[in-house]
């Protein structure tokens, strides 16, 4: 039988090269622009408008008028086989506004506003902080539930503190890339990110919660059995669907990607790195690590590292 959690070492070491770089990036971006990621207009206040023209246009050329006017924050998605554009920007003057329409009519015919509003800073924050509410309840229910359904083995509670540990390592590998894009491409976060982000908790979850519950069900079928060969025997029988499974999403991620336009690029790739990331934490960080827990290697290792650093007894 191959030996998955044996090398835990290994896939812990893997995390930590995935999530220290984001990290680091996330630092230097709130030193740089106050912010661990680049937000757009939807949390930081601007412009929101809809416009329709009467020859089909291009996201790219609209967003480039928007630029040369000096507005480089913008987004454009295109609806009604690209004849109404959804304009975000900063926030716009009306005399500002004017000027920008000018110039569209003049490169792509008649245009006209069919909709245009300007969101404050403060609705942007609300709604921030209203996803990291969301999240934290939600973190205290999967706990409450997985305590619950698990309570017939030992330390129930474990399984739910690994499990929001997965989440919190998917979580991590998303904003840190997104903050290294930022600083190298200057790419800000919108309210799909927030989407993407937490579409990807709930993949994360429920592809741990899967393996949790087959450890749970050999537990009393292998009496007798170390525990780290039970959760090894439970791995390899979970491995093979969690992989079809999640291979079959990120397929359609991938053609999403190249395929789908540039106006939900940003979205789908935090959504495929989020699955990626959740995939391989399910499998090779919330089980190994509920094992280390239930060893109690971590103590033992601190106090290893403690009694090195004593000088010696005389």
């Amino acid at each position: 039988m191959y030996d998955i959690v044996g090398k835990r070492k290994w896939y812990f070491l893997i995390s930590s090269c995935l999530i220290v770089p984001g990290i680091i990036a996330m630092v230097i971006s709130t030193l740089t622009v106050g912010t661990p990621v680049r937000l757009s207009i939807d949390f930081t206040g601007g412009t929101f408008m809809e416009l329709a023209f009467e020859q089909p246009v291009q996201p790219a050329e609209v967003r480039a008028v928007f630029v040369a006017a000096g507005y480089s924050s913008t987004s454009v998605q295109t609806t009604n086989e690209g004849r109404q554009a959804i304009v975000r920007t900063e926030a716009l003057e009306p005399e500002a506004k004017e000027r920008i329409k000018a110039t569209l009519a003049q490169q792509f015919g008649a245009v006209k506003e069919v909709y245009s509003d300007t969101l404050g800073a403060q609705v942007g924050q609300e709604v921030t902080v209203s996803a990291l509410v969301a999240v934290a309840v939600a973190s205290l229910a999967i706990i409450g539930y997985i305590v619950l359904a698990f309570r017939k083995v030992p330390n129930p509670v474990r399984y739910g503190a690994c499990a929001i540990f997965s989440m919190v390592h998917d979580v991590l590998v998303v904003l840190g890339l997104f903050s290294i894009l930022g600083l190298l491409l200057g790419w800000e976060v919108d309210a799909l990110f927030l989407t993407a982000v937490l579409t990807v908790i709930g993949f994360s979850v429920q592809d741990t919660i899967v393996v949790f519950d087959r450890i749970r069900e050999n537990i009393p079928r292998h009496r007798g059995e170390p525990f780290e060969d039970i959760v090894n025997h439970s791995l390899l029988q979970t491995v093979h669907r969690s992989l079809v499974t999640q291979t079959n999403a990120m397929f359609v991620m991938v053609a999403l990607l190249f395929f789908g336009g540039a106006t939900i690029q940003q979205f789908i790739l935090a959504m495929l790195v989020g699955l990626l990331s959740g995939t391989y934490s399910s499998l090779f960080n919330a089980v190994p690590l509920l094992v280390v827990w239930e060893k109690g290697e971590v103590p033992a290792l601190l106090r290893r590292l403690f009694r090195r650093g004593q000088p010696a007894a005389a």
